[in-house]
């Protein structure tokens, strides 16, 4: 099973540690491309007009700097480097020890810096949204897709897509061919801070229950215990199963 999650833009980063090491990440097919966008979000980050071209406030100075230090600053874990809404509710640092190995194995946070990370990953906090056109690279989520689609079909393995991306990181990635019958879009209704919340709930839960479904409407059933689930079937092919989820 994969289950496809976004980055927060909030980060969380460390004063000391190992630098960043892009050849230890996870997919270590796409360390190429991760040199390439890093070596351009440094290079456009030291530009007058970095905010412009990133699409941040002015204001957020401070976080736009780490751009410029991916190199040197100190690393840790993706599980701790992302934070905010979806990442509280999913709050891998409570999860047993049986738990966490099904986490460590399944969930993949797709980047717009690094592509894709498991949550070992010992990465570096920065600003880069995958809806950036980044001079020197183009579009980031043009520029990954190719590039994802070589390593996350075999991470899937045999079960299916949690899909748990918001549209501007799930253009990076559209499962093909057979995986399409296998993709679920996690929906839910409401407000954009309650669907984030509900979207971390969703992937813990299945972390914490061990569940591995292998269809769709095996997927729902797993989680009807514990939200209020309706699944709808791909209304052509090559789109994925939608399952509007709340928690109970």
């Amino acid at each position: 099973m994969l289950i496809l999650l976004p980055p927060s833009e909030s980060k969380t980063g460390r004063t000391r540690g190992r630098p960043l090491s892009l050849s230890s990440l996870s997919f270590g097919e796409l360390t190429d491309t991760r040199r390439t966008v890093a070596t351009a979000l440094a290079k456009v980050s030291a530009h007058p007009d970095a905010f412009e071209v990133l699409g941040v406030s002015p204001s957020l100075t401070t976080e736009v700097a780490r751009n410029l230090v991916l190199e040197t600053a100190p690393s840790l874990p993706a599980a701790r480097v992302y934070t905010g809404v979806l990442y509280d509710a999913l709050d891998l640092a409570s999860l047993d020890t049986a738990a966490r190995r099904r986490a460590n194995r399944w969930l993949v946070t797709v980047s717009a810096l690094f592509g894709a990370v498991r949550p070992t990953d010992a990465i570096v906090p920065y600003r880069l949204s995958m809806a950036v056109n980044l001079p020197g690279v183009g579009p980031l989520a043009s520029a990954w897709k190719p590039e994802l689609a070589r390593v996350l079909p075999a991470a899937a393995g045999r079960g299916v897509v949690v899909d748990c991306r918001s549209s501007t990181y799930a253009a990076a990635w559209t499962p093909s061919g057979d995986l399409t019958e296998r993709w679920v879009q996690v929906r839910v209704p409401g407000a954009t801070h309650m669907a984030k919340h509900t979207r971390g709930l969703v992937a813990r839960h299945l972390c914490v229950t061990g569940a591995a479904p292998r269809t769709a409407p095996a997927l729902a059933e797993a989680l009807q215990d514990a939200f209020e689930v309706r699944l709808t079937e791909p209304r052509r092919a090559g789109q994925p199963w939608v399952l509007d989820a709340t928690a109970r």
